[in-house]
């Protein structure tokens, strides 16, 4: 695994972007374009992102960069790879994209590309919610979560997008989180050299939207593993596997009290404790069916 003094020095998005402190996609991205370096091509649907990389003429990001539409991601990624085939130029297609733009309105050329297996690596910096529109409810968006438009709560789960992009037997899956930023990044250094379609998801805290405080975002990322809320693992070739920073947790002894995490965020600040009760439950018995998959063929 890679240490932190390993990491490289470059820096391919810079200082003096437009994003809030304390932000999870921009710590996120800073350190994926350490891993892929310069030969990248990001494909940017409707997101914070499209702000973050600053007002035009201006760009924070030293990399080729297309602003696409919010459901095209993965389709304009799809015509990029073949133009870079018809160039005969190399590089990575990445689509960096939030999770409304994944789990929902993105979701069907999302599909589509995975289901043709296109040599594209999509990446989701996962914030859960539509944060760039004023924090509505997203498919990413947890169980009890206030958003602006569930003001006493979200209803429903979390979709679990990881084992829907499984379904279509791509080569590689995996989540990641910035609090451990080199198990990130050894997953997009060895997703980077995998043919085909490559599904990475990452847990990343948006201050406003969550009511967090921004010096708290790597704490708050730690406790979503360590409370096994956030699991982190691979699927690579159909094989399952946790990784090493989640490992400890897949026991409920080891875990933290889910209430270390929920009372750092506005965002749980209703929450009774039949409600944590009842989130508990459904981490138990995640942790529980992850821990039997371990090491197993999923397709």
């Amino acid at each position: 695994m890679t240490s932190i003094k390993q990491l490289p020095y470059e820096e391919y998005f810079l200082a003096g972007n437009g994003s809030c402190p304390g932000c999870g996609l921009t710590i996120g991205l800073r350190n994926v374009l350490k891993a892929l370096g310069k030969e990248v091509y990001m494909i940017v649907p409707a997101s914070c992102s499209s702000v973050v990389q600053s007002p035009f003429p201006n760009s924070s990001a030293t990399v080729p960069l297309l602003n696409t539409p919010f459901a095209a991601s993965a389709a304009v990624a799809s015509g990029m790879v073949r133009a870079l085939k018809l160039l005969n130029k190399e590089g990575v297609v990445m689509v960096w994209a939030g999770d409304g733009g994944t789990f929902d309105i993105g979701f069907a050329t999302l599909s589509g590309a995975a289901e043709r297996n296109e040599n594209i690596l999509y990446i989701c910096y996962d914030n859960e919610a539509y944060m760039n529109t004023g924090g509505h409810r997203s498919g990413a968006t947890p169980l009890a979560s206030l958003t602006g438009t569930t003001p006493t709560g979200k209803k429903e789960n979390k979709k679990n997008l990881p084992f829907i992009m499984a379904s279509h037997k791509i080569p590689y899956i995996a989540t990641g989180s910035i609090a451990f930023i080199t198990d990130l990044y050894d997953k997009i250094n060895k997703a980077k050299n995998i043919e085909g379609f490559k599904y990475i998801q990452f847990y990343s805290p948006c201050t406003p939207g969550w009511l967090l405080p921004t010096e708290k975002s790597i704490e708050v990322s730690k406790l979503a593993v360590q409370t096994g809320l956030y699991p982190l693992f691979e699927i690579e070739n159909g094989i399952f596997k946790i990784s090493p920073p989640s490992k400890p947790y897949l026991k409920k002894e080891k875990r933290k009290p889910l209430e270390e995490y929920f009372k750092l965020q506005g965002r749980y600040k209703h929450l009774t404790s039949e409600d944590i009760e009842k989130i508990e439950k459904l981490v138990d018995e995640l942790n529980e069916d992850y821990a039997n998959l371990d090491g197993k063929k999923v397709f």
